[in-house]
């Protein structure tokens, strides 16, 4: 009996519909590489943007702690230079001090010799007060100290003080009328204003 080339080709032919196992494991494979070959990219994208932003944060990080470093030292110098400028102001009070007072013993001594001495009359010791007090205001004076003036002069509220208001047909109002007492200016500053009578018609 012979042989059917049809049926030895239907023996060999895959019917239709099936799958072929071999092939579906190597689709699969190549479909599995793929997948991990995209995830490593996608990983390897995410660690190229994170290192900009951690470099950013470290530069930020760094000028920060610049500028409180830079705080601190101006801090620390402002601090020093108010103990400096305290320290040079007592200095300089206690030379402006020492030199007044050694001007004034020349003044003491001379108040010494005179309640010393034996003088009997009144009118030399008014002559040796009128000396000391001569050499008290010329050390005054070379100080800077100078009477402020009342005599014929406006009243001043920078310069006088008003402490009596009087009535004088010969002056204008608002003239001092008399002095009380002798105020003084060092300069341009008052130390103590001028105690006055003024005229109020």
């Amino acid at each position: 009996m012979g042989i059917n080339q049809e049926d030895i080709k239907l023996e060999t032919e895959p019917e239709k519909g099936t799958v072929d196992p071999a092939a579906a494991a190597a689709a699969c494979e190549k479909q599995a590489q793929a997948a991990e070959n995209a995830g490593e990219g996608m990983a390897g994208e995410g660690t190229v943007e994170e290192a900009p932003a951690e470099s950013e944060t470290d530069k930020l990080k760094a000028e920060l702690a610049e500028k409180d470093d830079r705080i601190l030292r101006q801090q620390a110098e402002f601090q020093n230079f108010r103990r400096r400028t305290q320290k040079e102001k007592e200095e300089l009070g206690n030379v402006i001090r020492q030199d007044v007072l050694k001007a004034l013993l020349p003044i003491v001594d001379n108040f010494e010799r005179a309640l010393a001495s034996e003088a009997s009359d009144a009118e030399n010791l008014k002559k040796g007060v009128e000396m000391v007090y001569g050499q008290m205001m010329q050390a005054l004076k070379d100080k800077g100290l100078k009477a402020i003036e009342t005599e014929g002069q406006k009243f001043d509220p920078n310069f006088h003080q008003a402490v009596m208001r009087v009535q004088n047909p010969d002056l204008e109002d608002d003239t001092i009328a008399a002095e009380l007492q002798r105020g003084y200016m060092v300069g341009e500053t008052v130390i103590r204003p001028s105690m006055v009578q003024v005229v109020a018609n």
